[in-house]
């Protein structure tokens, strides 16, 4: 179970000294779950209320999204993102691209920032999960399940 938590998740158990029995529980002092998400606590970040945003989906490839009702933003690399390169293209990737194949301009391209830090405050809602509530902001952290050593030469197929 360790595998999956990422080092940020790690290091909060270990600040908030959660013993073994609680380590792997949905809810313990180090953080909250649900799905593949990890809510540790934030305390003292301060966010500028206009870039709040409200019911924000979060989502790890084409799932079903979470729905976050205060969401905030920071940081990040921005990309290009169309239909043909979901993951995004950096931006001399994208100049590139064109230069090469200006034809790809017409694509529905979209800019989007890549691995910022996200924090979330609020409900967090999933159909096949209980809805939880989260009163103070907390970082929001994926699993690293693509990344376990044990997964490596694993394909998860759906």
């Amino acid at each position: 179970m360790d595998a999956l938590k990422p080092p940020t998740v790690l290091h909060s158990l270990v600040q908030n000294r959660v013993g073994n029995g609680d380590r792997n529980r949905r809810r313990n002092r180090a953080f909250r779950r649900q799905g593949e998400w990890f809510f540790v606590p934030a305390p003292g970040l301060r966010v500028n209320p206009l870039f709040v945003l409200r019911n924000e989906p979060i989502r790890r490839g084409g799932g079903k999204a979470h729905f976050v009702e205060y969401l905030y933003r920071t940081g990040g690399e921005k990309v290009y993102v169309s239909e043909q390169h979901p993951n995004g293209l950096t931006q001399r990737q994208y100049e590139k691209l064109l230069a090469r194949s200006p034809s790809m301009r017409g694509l529905n391209w979209r800019s989007m920032m890549r691995n910022p830090e996200v924090y979330a405050r609020g409900k967090i809602r999933h159909p096949d999960h209980c809805t939880i509530l989260l009163p103070d902001w907390h970082q929001v952290l994926m699993n690293t399940e693509s990344q376990a050593p044990s997964l490596r030469n694993m394909a998860f197929l759906d």
